[in-house]
């Protein structure tokens, strides 16, 4: 059990960690310290980020999925968002300090498969894909965005579309991305609960 401010909060509980690794991400201090990151903002009404992740945990467990799936998917969902109490917000964005990345460096040191670090990395990249294309009208900026997301991910799309359903489908987010993409991006498997 940690403290947190006035109160106690059993991580151990709160994400009922499955593996030695997720068990072992709840010890780091840096790791804890980003879980407990976080206030009510819109699309995350929930605050820290351990709520978020118990979110996002649920909804994979809504998945018919196979046993390694669901670990990959569980492993980003436990760093997807943890390191956004370090990112770097000024304007123009650097990118290599935005949360995805910071938190893809961190999880090198303990993952070495190369597309769960992908996803992690780019866990918002769709979204940004969206807003530009959908919201800003800057169709090639978000065209430009999307090959590369797609030079990313390669053969494996069908994960990062399982964690962007499962990481969107919390909170009080907007859902227009996540239709967007099934409706949009091919070669995907779309599922429904």
């Amino acid at each position: 059990m940690i403290q947190h401010d006035t109160f106690y909060v059993d991580l151990i509980t709160e994400l009922n960690p499955e593996t030695a690794l997720e068990r072992h991400l709840l010890r780091v201090p840096e790791f804890v310290r980003g879980l407990y990151w976080g206030v009510p903002r819109y699309g995350h009404p929930e605050g820290e980020v351990y709520k978020h992740v118990r979110e996002v945990l649920e909804n994979i467990e809504l998945l018919s999925i196979d046993a390694r799936m669901r670990e990959h998917l569980r492993l980003i969902a436990f760093s997807h968002d943890t390191f956004k109490y370090v990112e770097d917000k000024n304007q123009p964005r650097d990118w290599s300090k935005h949360h995805g990345p910071i938190a893809r460096r961190f999880m090198e040191n303990y993952i070495e498969y190369p597309i769960l670090l992908d996803v992690i990395e780019h866990h918002d990249e769709a979204y940004y894909c969206w807003r530009s294309i959908q919201l800003y009208n800057q169709i090639e900026v978000g065209q430009q965005r999307l090959q590369k997301l797609f030079d990313a991910l390669g053969d494996e799309l069908q994960l990062y579309y399982l964690f962007f359903k499962c990481d969107t489908r919390t909170g009080d987010k907007n859902q227009a991305p996540i239709k967007w993409f099934e409706k949009n991006i091919p070669g995907i498997q779309v599922v429904n609960w």
